[in-house]
C-alpha cells in the first residue's frame, strides 16, 4: 500500500550522492530499477534522472518492517529511504557515477506501486516502437531518453542565454493565425464566434516577426511551436519547435556571423565540441554540381562529375537522348568497389529508381584495367578511355552514372552517395561538418501549378546584380537566402527580407497573384510596410534536428517528450479522435460520413 512522503525531504538525487557524502544521512526519492535479495541482505538499484545509486538493506539496521518492505519491491515500485553512506563493501561498478559507495537504508516508504511494465525501462531498448510510443510515459523514463530532453533544455537555456547576451529581445508570436497561401498546407482551426470562418496554427512566426522589425524591436528571438501538415519523415513531425530570429539594419554577414558565433557556444557549452569558424560557406549551384543536394553531407567524398560533353557524342542512346532533351549525364565514383557483386548493384539501380530515375549505368574498373560494363558495348575503347579519366577511376573502382533531367540527377546520385556511404560506413557520427548554403534560385518552376514558385517565401529579397533578369528569365534570379546545413541535414535557413513595396509587388506579380489578391492574403503586412520599414533579415533553426544530431539520435521523435508517428497521430492519447456532436454544432460543422469512410478505404488500401 502506497504511503505518503509527509515529513521527508529530498536531499540529494541519485547520483548527486558521492564520496565527498561518506559517513551522512541522506535521503533519496526513485524509481526500483532492479532487485537482488541475498537473503540476508537485499540490494535495490535506484534510479531517477540522475542516474542509478544502490541502496543496501540489512534487517538490523533498517528493522524488520523495513527489510519486509524491501522484500516487496518490484521494477518501477516508487520509494523514499533514508540512510547513511558508505564506500561499497563488493566489488566497484566502474560503469556507473556512483559505482564505489552505496547507501546503508535506516527506513523506507513505498510511495507508489507499479504494475510489471510491458517493456524493460533501459537504454538503447530493442522494444518496437509502437509498444514504446503507446506507454510512452514509461519510455520517457529511459536513461538515453531522459538525456536526450534534458540536453534539448540546457540547449533552449544556452539559446535564450546568448541571444539575450546580443541584444535579442523574446517575444511571442500568436498561435491563432490567418491562413496564408504559399507552403506546407496548414492545419486549420475552426472559430465559434465567426461560423464559417477559420484560424490557421502558424507554419512559422514569419509575418509577425517582420511586422515586429517594422515596429522597431530591433532583435527579436523566440522559441515557437510551429506546425505543418504534411508527411513525415525521420527529422519531421506535425508540429515542432523552432529557434526563430530576426534582426533590422543587416545584411547577410550580420546574419551569419551572429549565428556563426551561436553554434559555436551551444556546441562548445552543452557537448564540449569546438566549432571552427568562419564556417565554410557553398553557393547553391556549387552544391547541387558537387554533391546533388542542397543540404549536402561533406564528411565523405564521391562527389558528382558532370561527364555530359564526354558521352555527347557517343553510341549509348541513355546518354545521347537525356542531354538532347536538355539533361545531363553525371557519374559518382564509389572507390574500391569495383568488385560488388551484381546483386548489390542491381539493389542500388532499384534504390536509384526510387529517386525518379529510369535505371543507373555502371562501369566496373577491373584490377587488370579492363571494363566491366552495362553499356561498353555501345561505346569505342577511346571513349571508355576519356570516360574513366574524366571520373579519376582507376583499377578496382565502380563508377555508377544517371542520365536524365538535371533535377533527377541531382537527386539520384546525391541520394545514391549517401546510401553507398551508409553501406561503407563513411559518416563518422563524431564529425561536425556545417555549411552555409548561399545563393538559392529566388524562385523554382511548379509543373503542378504551371507557374513560377516562391523556392523560400514571397518576402525573400533577390541579389540586387539579378534582379534586371526578373521579366526575362526569371529562373536566374539568385536569392539573398542561406540554409545552415550539418552533415547533411538543413539545420535551419533563412533569408534577407524584402522591405521595399515596389520590389514585394514585382515578387507577387511574378509569382501570380494580383494585386487584390496579394492584399487579400498578406494586406496587413503590406500596408505596415508603407510605413517605413528597417532593411532586415532572420533565420530560424529546427530545435529538435539541431538536439538530434548533437545526441546522434536517429529520429527526432528521440529528442521530443511526446512525438506523433507517421501518420501525425498519437498512439499514446489516440489523437486525432472523434469529438462529441455537440462541438461539432457549435462550430457549425458536419462531417460528411460517406466521404470518411472513402477516404479510410483508399488509405488502406494504399498500405
Amino acid at each position: 500500500m502506497s504511503e505518503s512522503m509527509q515529513g521527508l525531504h529530498r536531499t540529494h538525487r541519485c547520483t548527486e550522492v558521492s564520496n565527498a557524502n561518506i559517513g551522512e544521512k541522506v535521503t533519496v526519492m526513485g524509481w526500483v530499477q532492479k532487485r537482488r535479495n541475498l537473503g540476508s541482505l537485499i540490494f535495490i538499484d535506484l534510479r531517477d534522472r540522475s542516474g542509478i545509486l544502490q541502496l543496501v538493506f540489512d534487517e538490523p539496521k533498517v528493522g524488520s518492517e523495513g527489510f519486509a518492505k524491501a522484500g516487496t519491491l518490484r521494477s518501477e515500485f516508487v520509494i523514499a529511504v533514508e540512510g547513511t553512506v558508505q564506500k561499497r563493501s563488493a566489488a566497484v561498478n566502474e560503469n556507473l557515477k556512483t559505482g564505489d559507495i552505496e547507501v546503508i537504508a535506516e527506513s523506507i516508504r513505498i510511495l507508489s506501486e507499479s504494475q510489471t511494465p510491458p517493456f524493460q525501462i533501459e537504454e538503447n531498448s530493442q522494444t518496437k516502437d509502437e509498444i514504446r510510443l503507446k506507454y510512452r510515459y514509461l519510455d520517457l523514463r529511459r536513461p538515453d531518453i531522459q538525456r536526450n530532453l534534458m540536453l534539448r533544455s540546457k540547449v533552449a537555456y544556452l539559446m535564450r542565454d546568448f541571444m539575450a547576451k546580443e541584444g535579442f529581445l523574446e517575444i511571442e508570436t500568436p498561435i491563432l493565425c490567418k491562413s496564408t497561401p504559399e507552403g506546407a498546407r496548414d492545419y486549420l482551426v475552426p472559430s465559434r464566434i465567426h461560423p464559417g470562418s477559420f484560424y490557421a496554427l502558424p507554419q512559422s512566426p514569419q509575418l509577425f516577426k517582420q511586422l515586429l522589425m517594422a515596429s522597431g524591436y530591433d532583435r527579436y528571438f523566440q522559441i515557437a511551436k510551429c506546425f505543418r501538415d504534411e508527411d513525415l519523415r525521420a527529422d519531421r513531425q506535425p508540429e515542432f519547435t523552432q529557434a526563430d530570429m530576426e534582426l533590422s539594419f543587416v545584411d547577410i554577414d550580420d546574419v551569419l556571423d551572429v549565428n556563426e558565433r551561436l553554434l559555436k557556444y551551444i556546441f562548445k557549452e552543452a557537448i564540449g565540441v569546438d566549432v571552427e569558424l568562419p564556417l565554410k560557406r557553398m553557393p547553391w549551384q556549387e552544391a547541387m554540381d558537387r554533391f546533388g543536394s542542397d543540404k549536402p553531407d561533406t564528411r565523405f567524398g564521391m562527389e558528382l562529375k558532370d561527364v555530359s560533353d564526354i558521352v555527347k557524342d557517343c553510341g549509348f542512346g541513355v546518354f545521347t537522348s537525356a542531354l538532347e532533351q536538355g539533361g545531363s549525364v553525371r557519374g559518382i565514383n564509389a572507390e574500391g568497389q569495383g568488385a560488388m557483386p551484381r546483386k548489390k548493384i542491381d539493389k542500388l539501380v532499384e534504390f536509384a529508381k526510387g529517386y525518379g530515375a529510369k535505371g543507373l549505368a555502371y562501369l566496373s574498373v577491373q584490377e587488370d584495367g579492363s571494363y566491366k560494363s552495362s553499356f561498353a558495348k555501345f561505346m569505342t575503347e577511346e571513349e571508355l578511355k576519356n570516360l574513366v579519366a574524366a571520373m579519376d577511376g582507376k583499377p578496382g573502382d565502380l563508377l555508377l552514372f544517371a542520365a536524365d533531367k538535371n533535377k533527377i540527377v541531382w537527386n539520384v546520385l546525391g541520394a545514391l552517395r549517401l546510401e553507398i556511404a551508409k553501406e561503407l560506413d563513411l559518416l563518422d557520427p563524431n564529425q561536425y561538418n556545417f555549411l552555409w548554403i548561399t545563393e538559392f534560385p529566388l524562385l523554382e518552376w511548379s509543373d503542378e501549378e504551371n507557374r513560377y514558385m516562391a523556392m523560400h517565401h514571397p518576402f525573400t529579397m533577390p541579389m540586387e546584380e539579378d534582379w534586371d533578369k526578373i521579366d526575362t528569365d526569371p529562373g536566374a534570379v539568385r536569392a539573398k537566402a542561406y540554409d545552415i546545413v550539418l552533415n547533411g541535414t538543413e539545420l535551419g535557413g533563412g533569408s534577407v527580407r524584402i522591405h521595399q513595396s515596389d520590389i514585394q509587388e514585382k515578387m507577387f506579380e511574378v509569382l501570380g497573384f494580383t494585386k487584390e489578391r496579394a492584399h487579400e492574403q498578406f494586406g496587413f503586412l503590406l500596408d505596415a510596410f508603407s510605413y517605413g520599414v528597417p532593411p532586415h533579415a532572420g533565420l530560424a533553426y529546427g530545435l529538435d534536428r539541431l538536439v538530434m544530431h548533437m545526441v546522434h539520435a536517429d529520429s527526432i521523435r528521440d529528442v521530443i517528450a511526446f512525438p506523433k508517428v507517421k501518420d501525425a497521430s498519437d498512439l499514446m492519447s489516440n489523437a486525432p479522435d472523434i469529438v462529441d456532436e455537440k462541438q461539432l454544432e457549435e462550430l457549425c460543422i458536419k462531417v460528411d460520413e460517406k466521404e470518411v469512410e472513402e477516404k479510410e478505404a483508399e488509405e488502406a488500401a494504399e498500405k
